[in-house]
């Protein structure tokens, strides 16, 4: 007879396979709790136009019982809560209790002309969103933005894990420079934009990764780059624009005159069909040629403003849209004003490794960078100018975010054998001042809707008015929030600057 097997031998197999795990493995694990921390951080209706797009989302479908017809094309019956959730929308000190005297049954409807009814937006987002739509709002919306956070981070994970190790850090620094606060509030909500920004941050690298790879990785980058594509592009019209300046800088960065490049260019231009269709069948890109049109001019009282004056104002003050996304403006409505400490940290950070990118300059990489900072200023600025608007109106940082996504990747970017090599101690620097903006815009976050910007004291849990249903206090989301994206940012760093730090020198997870 056999001897049976010692009894240790299940103990031992998992204890071989926890040796095999490293740190990096568990990131994403890390960033989705981040994530779905953010996620939980505001009530129904917190982002930008929700009520234009959670009403979008309950009509995308034709046979939709929560949305019927209105008295014409342009106007549907919804769920109150859709629309009138927002009960605390531009009145900071007002927390989201107000919304107990909003009803939350979906039998309840009121009749709304906000939402894309017209083909206003693209399609896919609404429609992708539309399966999770419940019986239950409240948990609908909820998981929509976990379902969106998954969403990004099953993308970013699977281009970390096939790009070539010498293109990693650029994926790493691209989303940690360029995430707090506005893309950690933007990513897991329900507004398209996160589709947007998710999209555009992976697609350029997933292509440059698929004209520098051969065999199953090329493959899976190729795939990656065309589910980002279809994201992006499906979600908003600038998602399109944005896009193709991804694709023009992964094929200015992987040049090369022979017949193989070129028979890898099929699937950008694939993709840039599906650009095109996207732009060409939504009325929102007429903004992008025609301006907003729908601001009073730069004084501000109704004037038509001399066109070289407020041109000259737009160039000069452009560039507090690229810092609105790194702190300066307030989230949500623009109603969640974020303490100094979240936009200098960010900022600091973000032009520290800009720096550092550019001691590894290239001809192409300086021609690239040349042409997503030239984007960065003439979009804004002409969408501005063309509509008589001038910065401050109209045009939102979370409409640029998803070139400043690029533009962080694009200076972590290694030209030829020069990578990026921050020293030990400015490794440890930029994850301290990371975490600590994250942890205080996420609190501030928090403080703003669950008791109202104005309260006091340091424990969310005093004096709540507003919270989910659930047994989890805010205060227990806002520290294991806040660990998780500190777990996050260490191990990553750690990992992609190849920097032995206190905690983190063991490359293997303690069994």
């Amino acid at each position: 007879m056999t001897p049976p097997r010692p009894a240790t031998a299940p103990t031992s197999r998992v204890r071989r396979a926890l040796a095999r795990v490293r740190l990096i493995h568990l990131v994403p694990v890390f960033a989705l709790i981040a994530l779905s921390a953010w996620a939980f951080a505001s009530p129904v209706g917190a982002s930008p136009d929700d009520d234009f797009h959670l009403t979008s989302i309950w009509c995308a479908q034709a046979a939709a019982t929560e949305c019927s017809p209105g008295a014409n094309a342009s106007e549907r019956r919804v769920p109150e809560a859709l629309v009138r959730s927002g009960c605390y929308i531009r009145q900071p000190n007002v927390s989201a209790g107000c919304q107990r005297g909003v009803s939350y049954n979906p039998h309840d409807t009121v009749l709304t002309s906000r939402g894309n009814f017209v083909g206003g937006y693209p399609p896919v987002y609404y429609a992708a969103m539309s399966v999770f739509v419940g019986s239950d709002i409240r948990v609908s919306s909820l998981v929509i933005r976990i379902v969106n956070a998954a969403l990004f981070v099953a993308l970013a994970t699977a281009l970390f894990a096939l790009l070539p190790a010498r293109r990693r850090p650029a994926a790493a620094w691209g989303w940690l420079l360029s995430t707090v606060p506005l893309a950690l509030f933007i990513i897991p909500s329900d507004n398209p934009s996160s589709w947007t920004v998710a999209g555009v941050g992976v697609g350029w690298l997933a292509l440059l990764g698929w004209f520098e790879t051969e065999g199953r990785r090329k493959l899976g980058l190729g795939c990656v780059f065309l589910l980002a594509g279809i994201m992006a592009a499906g979600s908003r019209s600038d998602g399109a624009i944005y896009t193709a300046l991804g694709i023009a800088v992964a094929v200015v960065l992987s040049w090369r005159r022979d017949r193989r490049f070129l028979l890898d260019l099929i699937l950008p231009a694939v993709v840039l069909v599906l650009c095109a269709l996207s732009a060409l069948t939504s009325s929102q890109s007429l903004s992008v040629v025609n301006g907003f049109g729908g601001a009073t001019g730069a004084t501000g009282s109704g004037e038509t403003p001399n066109p070289l004056a407020l041109l000259a104002f737009n160039l000069l003050n452009v560039p507090s849209l690229w810092a609105g996304a790194l702190g300066t403006w307030s989230l949500g409505w623009f109603d969640t004003v974020m303490p100094a400490v979240v936009a200098f940290g960010s900022i600091g950070c973000f032009v520290g490794i800009g720096f550092l990118g550019f001691g590894s300059l290239s001809r192409r990489k300086a021609l690239a960078l040349a042409g997503v900072g030239a984007a960065l200023i003439v979009i804004p600025v002409y969408v501005l100018t063309k509509g008589g608007d001038r910065v401050g109106v109209e045009v939102q940082p979370r409409y640029l975010l998803p070139a400043i996504v690029l533009l962080a990747g694009l200076l972590a970017i290694s030209a030829g054998r020069r990578s990026i090599r921050p020293s030990r101690g400015q490794v440890i620097l930029v994850i301290l001042t990371l975490a600590v903006a994250q942890f205080v815009a996420l609190d501030t976050n928090l403080r703003r809707y669950v008791s109202g910007a104005g309260s006091r004291g340091w424990n969310l849990d005093d004096g709540i008015q507003w919270w989910w249903n659930m047994p989890v206090p805010p205060m227990a989301v806002l520290i294991v929030g806040s660990l998780a994206y500190l777990a996050c940012v260490a191990v990553l760093v750690a990992e992609v600057t190849d920097r032995r730090l206190p905690l983190l020198s063991a490359s293997k997870v303690m069994t």
